[in-house]
């Protein structure tokens, strides 16, 4: 298995300068700071997917705000994430890391077979994401205590309805420990 890794969305823009520590996506920022260093302990890329319109995106034409404008720092990855010189920064428009994005050739050209994907909204980006990841033949896991939601509710009812699908064991969901521990063990199909 050669795996790596997508934090979804954890971008400058859609937290707050102050934390508190007390909002769901908020809660998830440390455990996956600690994951991406042992992941890159390990020689597994650190890709992160951010949101990047432009402020007359269709997307906006609905009930979303405008934000994580082309060129801002919004769209950047939170500094806590520590990001390093060899991670991917990969600019998206759309709610999947996948769609009209070079990620499948990117991911192809390493040899990678598995995704591991974090960040937020578990219920949108995030999931939309392994859902393409699936479509584009790669085994996925959603790392649930890496992924979060504004409502725990949410986040929980998603991983809930996702931990055995109809596909499993090509679409898992399970917890950053649970993946290194089978990793180490060389025990992931």
């Amino acid at each position: 298995m050669r795996p790596a890794v997508i934090i979804v969305d954890m971008l400058q823009g859609n937290y707050r300068k102050e934390k508190t520590g007390d909002k769901e996506e908020e809660k998830i920022i440390g455990p996956v700071r600690e994951f991406l260093k042992v992941c890159r302990g390990k020689d597994i890329p650190v890709i992160f997917a951010c949101d990047s319109f432009l402020k007359e995106d269709f997307i906006f034409k609905g009930r979303m705000k405008p934000h994580a404008l082309r060129g801002t720092k919004d769209t950047l990855p939170l500094e806590e994430l520590e990001p390093q010189e060899g991670d991917v920064i990969l600019e998206k428009r759309r709610f999947s890391a996948f769609f009209k994005t070079d990620l499948d050739q990117t991911l192809r050209t390493w040899d990678i077979d598995t995704v591991l994907i974090g960040g937020v909204n578990t219920h949108f980006c995030v999931l939309a994401t392994a859902f393409d990841a699936v479509c584009h033949d790669f085994y996925t896991i959603i790392l649930e205590d890496l992924s979060a939601a504004y409502d725990i509710n949410i986040h929980k009812s998603f991983m809930d309805a996702y931990r055995y699908s109809a596909i499993y064991p090509l679409f898992r969901v399970m917890l950053s420990k649970e993946f290194l521990e089978l990793y180490d063990k060389k025990d992931i199909a």
